[in-house]
Formats: C-alpha cells, structure tokens, sequence
C-alpha cells in the first residue's frame, strides 16, 4: 500500500477497532497461480492492535477485508472487494464484510457492489483522513 492508502486504512481501523493485519496473503504464488496480498484484515472481535499474519487466522472468525484506493471508486477497486471476499471465504472465514475504501465516490458502480450481501463502500474525502477539529 502507499503512504495514504495506509493512513485511510488506519483511519478506518481506527472507527471500528479490533485487530489490525496489513498486507494480508491469502494466496501463495504457484506454478498456476499468482501470490495474492489484500490490503488490510480487521479482526473486529480481536484485541485492539496492529498485529502480524501469524497471530490472525481467518479460519472460523468474523472478519471485514479492506481494499483501498486513494483516488476515485473504479473496477479494479470493485473487483478487488468481490474477490478479496471469496478468498477470505475459502479460507474458513465466519463472516465477511468487504469494505471498498476509496477518496471518491462512483454514483454508477456504488449500487453495483452494494447490492451484493457484506458489500460496502466508505469514502475517505480527498483520499486522506479527514482532520479532527480541534475544540
């Protein structure tokens, strides 16, 4: 991930806690298949921490799967939430949200990923954090 698209990641982990683990691989290259590394599991059940892929099986837990994009909601972004979801499914997750966190909206492609179940879009405006105001 880069710079912003780890801080919106952060940012998002930061509003629903639990267990934090970046760069997630849920496939190993081999001979037929490329390695696949999602952005970020969140582990909401889970301690509230940033933790390493050791400590986090999916196997039997409810997890939400990040993919996150700085700029505006496009197809990759949506054809990574859907998939990222499969695999996480394939490897005995519980339950799977897929969040598809992006600094732009999409009026067209919003509804297509949100009418499938655990399907979510979360805008991050300007592709960073919003600022807290100070009181």
């Amino acid at each position: 991930m880069s710079k912003h698209e780890t801080s919106m990641t952060r940012w998002y982990w930061k509003q629903v806690g639990g267990m934090l683990v970046e760069d997630y691989v849920v496939v190993e290259e081999g001979a037929d298949c490329g390695r696949r590394v999602l952005d970020a599991v969140i582990f909401p059940a889970g301690e509230n921490r940033v933790a390493g892929q050791a400590e986090a099986p999916v196997e039997g837990k409810d997890v939400i799967v990040l993919s996150t994009k700085v700029g505006r909601m496009g197809m990759n972004l949506v054809g990574q939430a859907l998939v990222s979801a499969q695999l996480l499914a394939r490897l005995g997750a519980r339950t799977v949200e897929s969040v598809a966190l992006c600094g732009k909206d999409d009026s067209v492609l919003r509804p297509l990923l949100e009418q499938y179940p655990g399907m979510k879009v979360v805008v991050c405006s300007q592709g960073r954090p919003p600022r807290r105001r100070s009181s």
